[in-house]
């Protein structure tokens, strides 16, 4: 549905695009992947029209409407409801509950649709920007990072919202998982020119690596066959009966263009050094409860150890205490009741987003790490890790980005050896690459990490113990993140109750023949409850077609209503379209459970295979 056509764009004597060409058609979900400074955003600014090529075009169909997710947020409104609403089509202004049902999976309670504007954190004015957008019910979305700020119940209702999209989407994320999750092709950004590619960020990662080691393969073979030549020439250039052989390699020589060696991509190499501990038990929390002034505690009665080979991810709803806790954690914060028992020898590297406040304007970036405590030598090393290299560490910390400061904070922790990470969201303004680049070092760290993320991919490859926020408090999970949610797991946008454990006693006395014919009768029993509940998806998904189909007439015939100003037609068509769309959300809905239901029956069938 739109198509772009040899743009080239430059920013003084950077080039970000040259020539660049490609499409999004009918129905794609298109996550667009690239370093930090590469273009992401330009590209998206140009393709909402706020920006301009220098050169080439930019074409949609006629009255095709672009619903665009920046960084930068601007209310019109005075309250939460009145501000998703505010720019809904006209045939759709009076439809609040939309608008509602969009805020609720975003997180907001309905006590919170009347409030002040001015009340809401960074967070849900990120959330409340995203629902504007979506309510205002676009043909393509355009999201540049919907999931900073959002916890993992939001994070997976809008995964499974983009999925059922029937419009357009161009997304950036530094979340793979999310991305994989939601997009059909992939939209890539390497080397000034970008590529279009159908399935994962995995496929696409793939077949660049290949086609840059065959590039640098036949390079490295062009060079050397290039240098025996120049070698022959030099040995028999003197040799009277060798002359035609020299002249022929010599014009050879020089009608061979010799390949570009290819440029080194920056990337972010993060290494935590690590300061020895001496014993098991780097911190006792016991008994941990906690509220500001007098209100409700957040939790009450939380108690764990943290060992010094740790990894505990803090997950849960935002505004629960996770932060919080880590502010307890790292002595920012003292308990209301319980005590927090920290080793003597234990040194703590603490990452928080509200420590850019705490960054001196006036300092260099170079500065502002040798201000923790190391040489300046060892500070240019840290510069050069986290992207300030050269002149660029003299850049004043004053006029970075949020998202600079963020890497600034990161290299003031690698500046310092420590046992214990404490680290609250540290990716949000991090590129794909460098949140894997970050995941690897943390995985090779030999001390501790405690993190607050919402990342499930972090969950999956990090964590082993788990400290989980519900809306009645917090409770310590000893496991993994798929043992959590084996056995509690997310539901309804909460959390399920702890189930039962069983005590398996004895062993299994059947024979292999046995085990495996009870395997297949339970799969083949699965199987066959998953049969009805699949015909049932396809005539919802072939109900909605029609619905849909009738809506869009139902749009027309209200466009020729409004042009000959029939009141009665326009208030019928109304009251049709209205009655339509409850329809479409009840089958949508009834569309994600049997969805949910299929899932939930594949990973049975899943673990009675590897039982």
């Amino acid at each position: 549905m739109i198509t772009v056509s040899n743009i080239t764009k430059s920013f003084g004597a950077e080039t970000l695009f040259t020539d660049v060409s490609f499409s999004v058609g009918k129905k794609e979900r298109v996550g667009l992947v690239g370093r930090n400074g590469h273009g992401k955003t330009t590209l998206m600014r140009m393709i909402a029209g706020f920006e301009s090529p220098d050169s080439g075009s930019i074409t949609m169909p006629k009255g095709y409407r672009i619903g665009y997710m920046g960084q930068h947020i601007e209310f019109r409104t005075d309250t939460v409801i009145d501000e998703a609403c505010r720019d809904m089509p006209a045939h759709m202004r009076h439809e609040t509950w939309y608008a509602e049902k969009i805020l609720a999976g975003l997180g907001f309670t309905e006590d919170a649709l009347k409030k002040d504007l001015k009340s809401l954190s960074g967070g849900f004015q990120v959330r409340l920007n995203l629902a504007r957008i979506i309510c205002s019910a676009p043909d393509m979305l355009l999201l540049d990072e919907p999931t900073n700020y959002l916890d993992i119940v939001s994070i997976r209702w809008l995964s499974s919202f983009l999925r059922q999209w029937k419009g357009e989407v161009l997304l950036v994320t530094h979340d793979r998982s999310f991305m994989d999750g939601v997009i059909t092709h992939v939209l890539g950004i390497c080397r000034r020119r970008v590529r279009k590619m159908e399935g994962t960020t995995e496929k696409y990662y793939g077949q660049i690596a290949m086609e840059e080691e065959i590039l640098e393969k036949t390079r490295a073979n062009e060079e050397k066959k290039r240098k025996e030549t120049e070698l022959f020439i030099s040995r028999f250039r003197a040799k009277a009966r060798l002359a035609g052989l020299v002249q022929s390699r010599i014009k050879a020589l020089e009608k061979q263009q010799p390949s570009e060696r290819l440029e080194k991509v920056k990337t972010l190499d993060f290494y935590f050094e690590y300061a020895p501990f001496p014993a098991k038990v780097l911190l006792h929390a016991e008994d941990l409860s906690f509220g500001y002034d007098a209100q409700k505690p957040l939790f009450r009665g939380l108690g764990f150890v943290i060992n010094r080979h740790d990894r505990i991810c803090i997950i849960g709803r935002n505004g629960k205490g996770k932060t919080t806790l880590l502010r307890l954690l790292a002595g920012e914060l003292s308990p209301r009741d319980g005590r927090i028992t920290m080793h003597p020898a234990a040194k703590v590297g603490y990452f928080a987003q509200t420590n850019r406040m705490e960054l001196n304007d006036s300092f260099t970036v170079e500065e502002e790490i040798m201000g923790a405590g190391c040489t300046r030598q060892r500070a240019r090393d840290i510069c050069g890790l986290m992207m300030f290299g050269g002149d660029l560490a003299l850049k004043q910390v004053g006029v970075l980005s949020g998202g600079e400061k963020s890497r600034v904070l990161l290299g003031k922790i690698l500046a310092t050896p420590s046992n214990l990470l404490l680290l609250d969201e540290p990716t949000n303004h991090l590129d794909m690459e460098s949140c894997e680049a970050f995941l690897s070092a943390l995985d090779s760290f030999d001390g501790a990490v405690v993190i607050v993320t919402h990342n499930e991919m972090y969950l999956h490859a990090l964590a082993n113990r788990l400290v989980v926020f519900r809306d009645d408090g917090a409770f310590f999970f000893d496991g993994t993140y798929s043992d959590f949610l084996d056995r509690i797991g997310w539901e309804d946008g909460g959390l399920r109750e702890p189930a039962r454990k069983v005590q398996i006693t004895g062993r299994d006395t059947r024979s292999k023949k046995e085990i495996r014919k009870h395997k297949a009768a339970m799969i083949a029993k699965m199987e066959a409850r998953a049969r009805p509940i699949k015909r049932r998806i396809t005539e919802v998904e072939r109900t909605i077609e029609e619905k849909e189909a009738e809506l869009q007439q139902l749009d027309r015939d209200m466009i020729e209503a409004s042009e000959t100003g029939d009141g009665k037609k326009i208030t019928a068509i109304s009251k049709a379209c209205h009655g339509l769309r409850i329809e479409v959300e009840a089958l949508y809905d009834e569309l994600e459970k049997l969805t949910d239901t299929v899932e939930s029956l594949r990973a049975e069938m899943s673990g009675q295979e590897r039982s």
